[in-house]
């Protein structure tokens, strides 16, 4: 059902024991809870509306005359913290404005409540396409998801207090 593609080779020099998290389908919100043993802490550092970039709009599938026009998106970021002090995952979440019609409205209104929650309340996996890559803050997956007919891009950096 997922359309996985790592985009760059350099997923290979990601750490052994991150591999499984960088590549898991399905809640990884799940998964983190498990390895906590404990439900997850989320502490928003933003959450409003923003004009996306053009990488985004492109990893949005974005194409044609549309990336050059502003877009506008509900753009949520967050720390997520597990059992400890330190913050494991960093997260962006992206829903352009015309994702969020009808049910989808209420993704603006998660406060402090893990995506995942949301996401996979009725399915397990959803449709998806991954990008992989390491930026100064950690490895990260970007995921593009189709939910339910509407695009969102969640990325989710694993910092260095998630392999302590």
């Amino acid at each position: 059902m997922s359309n996985n593609q790592l985009s760059c080779p350099a997923h290979l020099s990601a750490p052994t024991e991150l591999l499984p998290w960088l590549n898991a389908e399905g809640s990884l919100t799940a998964m983190l809870e498990v390895k906590a043993g404990q439900p997850l802490r989320v502490e928003r550092s933003f959450e409003g509306y923003r004009s996306l970039s053009l990488a985004q709009k492109r990893q949005l599938g974005v194409r044609g005359a549309m990336l050059n026009r502003p877009m506008l998106a509900w753009v949520r970021e967050a720390q997520l913290y597990g059992n400890d002090e330190q913050p494991w995952v960093e997260a962006q979440s992206i829903f352009p404005l015309p994702s969020l019609k009808g049910r989808a409205r209420r993704l603006q209104q998660l406060k402090g409540t893990p995506i995942g929650y949301v996401l996979f309340k009725r399915s397990r996996t959803l449709p998806n396409q991954r990008f992989i890559q390491h930026t100064g803050a950690g490895w990260q997956r970007q995921t593009r998801y189709d939910w339910y007919g509407r695009t969102l891009l969640i990325s989710e950096t694993f910092l260095a207090s998630f392999l302590k």
